[in-house]
Protein backbone atom coordinates (compact mmCIF):
# COMPACT_ATOMS: atom_id res chain seq x y z
CA UNK A 1 0.00 0.00 0.00
CA UNK A 2 2.92 2.13 0.99
CA UNK A 3 3.86 1.63 -2.79
CA UNK A 4 0.50 2.48 -3.73
CA UNK A 5 0.36 5.96 -2.16
CA UNK A 6 2.41 8.13 -4.34
CA UNK A 7 0.41 7.09 -7.37
CA UNK A 8 -3.20 7.42 -5.51
CA UNK A 9 -1.84 10.58 -5.20
CA UNK A 10 -0.96 11.80 -8.62
CA UNK A 11 -4.70 10.17 -9.44
CA UNK A 12 -5.98 12.62 -7.02
CA UNK A 13 -4.15 15.24 -8.37
CA UNK A 14 -4.64 14.47 -11.86
CA UNK A 15 -8.67 14.95 -11.31
CA UNK A 16 -8.00 17.96 -9.54
CA UNK A 17 -6.05 19.40 -12.12
CA UNK A 18 -8.34 18.05 -15.18
CA UNK A 19 -11.14 20.90 -12.86
CA UNK A 20 -11.40 22.95 -16.25
CA UNK A 21 -12.10 20.33 -18.62
CA UNK A 22 -14.52 18.80 -16.42
CA UNK A 23 -16.05 22.21 -16.44
CA UNK A 24 -16.49 21.57 -19.68
CA UNK A 25 -17.87 18.16 -20.50
CA UNK A 26 -19.52 17.92 -17.25
CA UNK A 27 -20.47 21.26 -16.02
CA UNK A 28 -23.65 22.06 -17.68
CA UNK A 29 -24.88 18.37 -17.39
CA UNK A 30 -24.35 18.96 -13.39
CA UNK A 31 -26.53 22.20 -13.67
CA UNK A 32 -28.89 20.86 -16.25
CA UNK A 33 -29.30 17.91 -13.45
CA UNK A 34 -29.48 20.56 -10.36
CA UNK A 35 -31.98 22.37 -12.26
CA UNK A 36 -34.00 19.17 -12.19
CA UNK A 37 -34.52 19.02 -8.88
CA UNK A 38 -37.93 19.73 -7.80
CA UNK A 39 -38.83 22.54 -6.10
CA UNK A 40 -39.80 21.02 -3.06
CA UNK A 41 -36.73 18.68 -2.94
CA UNK A 42 -33.75 22.00 -3.25
CA UNK A 43 -33.19 21.44 0.86
CA UNK A 44 -31.99 17.95 -0.35
CA UNK A 45 -29.77 19.31 -3.20
CA UNK A 46 -26.58 18.81 -1.56
CA UNK A 47 -27.21 15.24 -0.83
CA UNK A 48 -28.27 14.72 -3.91
CA UNK A 49 -25.06 15.94 -5.76
CA UNK A 50 -22.92 13.99 -3.00
CA UNK A 51 -25.20 10.79 -4.79
CA UNK A 52 -24.26 11.69 -8.38
CA UNK A 53 -21.00 11.91 -7.69
CA UNK A 54 -20.61 8.92 -5.75
CA UNK A 55 -22.45 6.65 -8.74
CA UNK A 56 -19.75 8.68 -11.46
CA UNK A 57 -16.71 8.36 -9.03
CA UNK A 58 -18.13 4.17 -8.52
CA UNK A 59 -18.11 3.64 -12.36
CA UNK A 60 -15.02 4.84 -13.15
CA UNK A 61 -13.73 2.65 -10.22
CA UNK A 62 -15.37 -0.37 -12.22
CA UNK A 63 -14.21 0.68 -15.08
CA UNK A 64 -10.76 0.93 -13.85
CA UNK A 65 -10.82 -2.67 -12.54
CA UNK A 66 -12.36 -3.71 -15.90
CA UNK A 67 -9.76 -2.41 -17.92
CA UNK A 68 -7.07 -3.44 -15.36
CA UNK A 69 -8.01 -7.21 -15.92
CA UNK A 70 -6.10 -6.31 -19.28
CA UNK A 71 -3.55 -4.63 -17.68
CA UNK A 72 -2.67 -7.62 -15.42
CA UNK A 73 -3.11 -10.13 -18.47
CA UNK A 74 -0.46 -8.22 -20.54
CA UNK A 75 1.73 -7.68 -17.39
CA UNK A 76 5.55 -8.08 -18.35
CA UNK A 77 5.08 -8.48 -21.83
CA UNK A 78 6.52 -5.94 -24.74
CA UNK A 79 2.46 -5.22 -24.78
CA UNK A 80 2.75 -3.74 -21.28
CA UNK A 81 4.97 -0.89 -22.25
CA UNK A 82 3.06 0.00 -25.59
CA UNK A 83 0.57 0.47 -23.00
CA UNK A 84 2.31 2.62 -20.55
CA UNK A 85 3.57 4.58 -23.65
CA UNK A 86 0.22 4.89 -25.38
CA UNK A 87 -1.51 6.34 -21.72
CA UNK A 88 1.50 9.07 -21.40
CA UNK A 89 1.07 10.00 -24.78
CA UNK A 90 -2.53 10.83 -23.94
CA UNK A 91 -1.89 11.95 -20.62
CA UNK A 92 0.42 14.70 -22.73
CA UNK A 93 -2.22 15.38 -24.98
CA UNK A 94 -4.61 16.18 -22.32
CA UNK A 95 -2.20 18.49 -20.61
CA UNK A 96 -2.10 20.30 -24.10
CA UNK A 97 -6.08 20.68 -24.63
CA UNK A 98 -6.34 21.87 -20.75
CA UNK A 99 -4.10 24.74 -21.64
CA UNK A 100 -6.01 25.27 -24.75
CA UNK A 101 -2.99 24.80 -27.20
CA UNK A 102 -3.93 21.62 -29.38
CA UNK A 103 -7.60 20.12 -29.28
CA UNK A 104 -7.24 17.16 -30.36
CA UNK A 105 -8.23 15.05 -27.93
CA UNK A 106 -11.63 15.79 -28.75
CA UNK A 107 -11.20 13.08 -31.28
CA UNK A 108 -10.55 10.72 -29.01
CA UNK A 109 -13.55 11.85 -27.21
CA UNK A 110 -15.97 11.10 -30.42
CA UNK A 111 -15.02 7.49 -29.90
CA UNK A 112 -17.04 6.53 -27.31
CA UNK A 113 -20.00 8.70 -28.39
CA UNK A 114 -21.27 5.61 -29.90
CA UNK A 115 -21.31 4.07 -26.12
CA UNK A 116 -23.66 6.85 -24.91
CA UNK A 117 -25.51 6.75 -27.58
CA UNK A 118 -26.95 3.61 -25.70
CA UNK A 119 -26.86 4.61 -22.17
CA UNK A 120 -28.18 8.61 -22.61
CA UNK A 121 -32.35 7.74 -23.10
CA UNK A 122 -31.17 5.12 -19.94
CA UNK A 123 -30.30 7.67 -18.08
CA UNK A 124 -33.20 10.18 -19.39
CA UNK A 125 -35.49 8.00 -17.63
CA UNK A 126 -34.37 9.10 -14.26
CA UNK A 127 -35.04 12.74 -14.56
CA UNK A 128 -36.46 14.09 -12.77
CA UNK A 129 -34.21 12.99 -9.34
CA UNK A 130 -36.17 12.66 -6.46
CA UNK A 131 -34.43 10.62 -4.29
CA UNK A 132 -30.62 9.70 -3.45
CA UNK A 133 -31.05 6.13 -4.75
CA UNK A 134 -32.24 7.93 -8.38
CA UNK A 135 -29.25 9.98 -8.32
CA UNK A 136 -26.87 7.06 -7.35
CA UNK A 137 -27.97 5.87 -10.31
CA UNK A 138 -28.03 8.48 -13.04
CA UNK A 139 -24.77 9.12 -11.77
CA UNK A 140 -23.40 5.87 -12.14
CA UNK A 141 -24.81 6.36 -15.72
CA UNK A 142 -23.42 9.50 -16.00
CA UNK A 143 -19.41 7.70 -15.22
CA UNK A 144 -19.71 6.32 -18.98
CA UNK A 145 -19.48 9.85 -20.64
CA UNK A 146 -17.20 10.01 -23.24
CA UNK A 147 -14.23 11.93 -21.84
CA UNK A 148 -10.56 12.10 -22.83
CA UNK A 149 -9.17 12.73 -19.81
CA UNK A 150 -10.76 9.39 -18.15
CA UNK A 151 -9.90 7.82 -21.27
CA UNK A 152 -6.11 8.91 -20.23
CA UNK A 153 -6.27 8.02 -16.60
CA UNK A 154 -7.79 4.50 -17.71
CA UNK A 155 -4.92 3.70 -19.83
CA UNK A 156 -2.39 5.23 -17.22
CA UNK A 157 -4.07 2.89 -14.55
CA UNK A 158 -4.18 -0.08 -16.47
CA UNK A 159 -0.21 -0.56 -17.26
CA UNK A 160 0.22 -0.64 -13.42
CA UNK A 161 -0.84 -4.35 -14.24
CA UNK A 162 -3.39 -4.90 -11.09
CA UNK A 163 -6.91 -5.14 -11.73
CA UNK A 164 -7.48 -3.65 -7.99
CA UNK A 165 -4.70 -1.14 -7.94
CA UNK A 166 -6.45 0.37 -11.58
CA UNK A 167 -9.89 0.58 -9.89
CA UNK A 168 -8.09 2.22 -6.58
CA UNK A 169 -6.58 4.89 -8.95
CA UNK A 170 -9.76 5.56 -10.52
CA UNK A 171 -11.77 6.05 -7.48
CA UNK A 172 -8.73 8.63 -6.42
CA UNK A 173 -8.83 10.39 -9.83
CA UNK A 174 -12.66 10.10 -9.39
CA UNK A 175 -12.79 12.01 -5.97
CA UNK A 176 -10.00 14.12 -7.56
CA UNK A 177 -12.78 15.42 -9.67
CA UNK A 178 -15.75 15.86 -6.82
CA UNK A 179 -14.63 20.18 -6.33
CA UNK A 180 -15.25 21.48 -9.21
CA UNK A 181 -18.32 19.28 -9.72
CA UNK A 182 -19.93 19.92 -6.11
CA UNK A 183 -19.10 23.37 -6.74
CA UNK A 184 -20.67 23.51 -10.40
CA UNK A 185 -23.73 22.51 -8.90
CA UNK A 186 -24.00 24.39 -5.64
CA UNK A 187 -23.19 27.59 -7.95
CA UNK A 188 -20.16 28.27 -5.95
CA UNK A 189 -19.47 31.07 -8.87
CA UNK A 190 -16.33 32.03 -7.31
CA UNK A 191 -14.45 28.96 -7.59
CA UNK A 192 -15.91 27.62 -10.87
CA UNK A 193 -14.84 31.29 -12.41
CA UNK A 194 -11.26 30.59 -11.10
CA UNK A 195 -10.88 27.11 -12.39
CA UNK A 196 -11.78 28.53 -15.92
CA UNK A 197 -9.17 31.26 -16.46
CA UNK A 198 -6.63 31.35 -19.02
CA UNK A 199 -3.70 31.04 -16.08
CA UNK A 200 -5.13 28.61 -14.10
CA UNK A 201 -5.63 26.36 -17.16
CA UNK A 202 -1.96 27.08 -18.50
CA UNK A 203 -0.51 25.59 -15.29
CA UNK A 204 -2.88 22.69 -15.03
CA UNK A 205 -2.35 21.71 -18.20
CA UNK A 206 1.49 22.26 -17.66
CA UNK A 207 1.29 19.48 -14.99
CA UNK A 208 -0.42 17.09 -17.11
CA UNK A 209 2.47 17.25 -19.35
CA UNK A 210 4.95 17.41 -16.90
CA UNK A 211 3.24 13.71 -15.19
CA UNK A 212 2.73 12.69 -18.64
CA UNK A 213 6.41 12.62 -19.33
CA UNK A 214 7.39 11.36 -16.24
CA UNK A 215 4.87 7.70 -16.89
CA UNK A 216 7.05 7.60 -20.22
CA UNK A 217 9.40 4.31 -19.97
CA UNK A 218 13.09 5.52 -20.15
CA UNK A 219 16.15 6.53 -18.31
CA UNK A 220 14.46 9.11 -16.28
CA UNK A 221 12.42 6.61 -14.66
CA UNK A 222 15.10 4.21 -13.71
CA UNK A 223 16.99 7.57 -12.60
CA UNK A 224 14.24 8.06 -9.97
CA UNK A 225 13.73 4.46 -8.99
CA UNK A 226 17.44 4.09 -8.89
CA UNK A 227 17.55 7.66 -6.68
CA UNK A 228 14.34 6.28 -4.71
CA UNK A 229 15.95 2.80 -3.39
CA UNK A 230 19.94 4.70 -2.61
CA UNK A 231 17.98 7.04 -0.05
CA UNK A 232 15.84 4.63 1.24
CA UNK A 233 19.59 2.51 1.72
CA UNK A 234 20.75 5.36 3.50
CA UNK A 235 18.02 5.93 5.71
CA UNK A 236 17.98 2.19 6.86
CA UNK A 237 21.93 2.87 7.42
Amino acid sequence: MSELAPLLLSAFVLGLLGGGHCLGMCGGLMGALTMAIPADQRAKRLRLLIAYNLGRVSSYALAGFLIGLAGWAVANSPAAMALRVVAALLLITMGLYLAGWWSGLTRIEALGRGLWRHIQPVASRFMPVTSVPRALLLGALWGWLPCGLVYSTLLWSASQGDALDSAMLMLAFGVGTWPVLLATGLAAERLTALLRKRGVRVVGGVMVILFGLWTLPGPHQQWLMGHGAASHGQHAH
